[in-house]
């Protein structure tokens, strides 16, 4: 009886818990969760995470600071080796 009781447990949790992954919320366009601004890059809003001295809406100095992270060994390019001839 026991055997019993524990395979229809088994059975019945091989079917229910392939199926919990079958529903999907729906997904609409034009939530406030997906809205992304179309503003430029340099036109950020201030916050914490902006770099020391940026000075949101100023492109001359976003454009600096692009540069100087290019210069400081962010671009992959300088920091890969070149293949050996």
């Amino acid at each position: 009886m026991m055997a019993r009781t524990t395979l229809a447990m088994l059975v019945a949790g091989a079917v229910v818990v392939p199926l919990a992954g079958c529903g999907e919320r729906p997904q609409v366009a034009g939530q406030a969760s997906t809205k992304k601004s179309d503003n430029k890059a340099w036109e950020a809003v201030q916050s914490a995470h902006l770099s020391d001295g940026y000075k949101a809406g100023d492109k001359t100095a976003w454009e600096a600071h692009l540069k100087a992270r290019t210069e400081r060994g962010q671009n992959e390019y300088t920091r890969t080796p070149s293949a050996p001839k």
